[in-house]
């Protein structure tokens, strides 16, 4: 195994310098972000805002249940909702890296070529098949 410290023994013994080696941490996958000297690092953050993240469920807050009002909750209207489901996927749409000229007909060729080839190969199955059966009934 590759090991990128210099002069490093087993993960967890003593350098003489009086240091711990420890081996690298693996990254998660997951955004963190790091406290402020003096900052206290038992709070949760919010990453998308930055700010104290709301209590959890089971958590104590001052926050208090309330009904939901009625423009809470999404419009019934089926012609304003398949209007924004249009405007959407117009949004979408402009966030799609499109082909080229070349590689569009580069695309293509390669569909056509696999096509035919499995037209042959299903045409070559059936007529063998069909063969095989005049053979055995005759």
């Amino acid at each position: 195994m590759s090991d990128e410290r210099e002069g490093a023994g087993s993960a967890g013994t003593d350098t003489g310098t009086g240091a711990v080696v420890t081996r690298p941490t693996r990254p998660s996958g997951k955004r963190t972000r790091r406290a402020a000297a003096g900052e206290d690092v038992t709070a949760a953050i919010d990453l998308g805002t930055g700010e104290e993240a709301s209590p959890t469920k089971n958590g104590s807050g001052d926050r208090k249940k309330t009904a939901k009002k009625r423009g809470d909750r999404p419009s019934r209207n089926p012609f304003l909702f398949v209007w924004n489901f249009l405007k959407q996927v117009v949004a979408e749409l402009r966030k799609v890296i499109w082909p080229n000229r070349k590689q569009m007909a580069s695309y293509t060729m390669v569909v056509l070529t696999f096509l035919a080839f499995m037209v042959a190969m299903i045409y070559g199955v059936d007529f063998g098949f069909a063969k095989l059966m005049t053979l055995v009934f005759g």
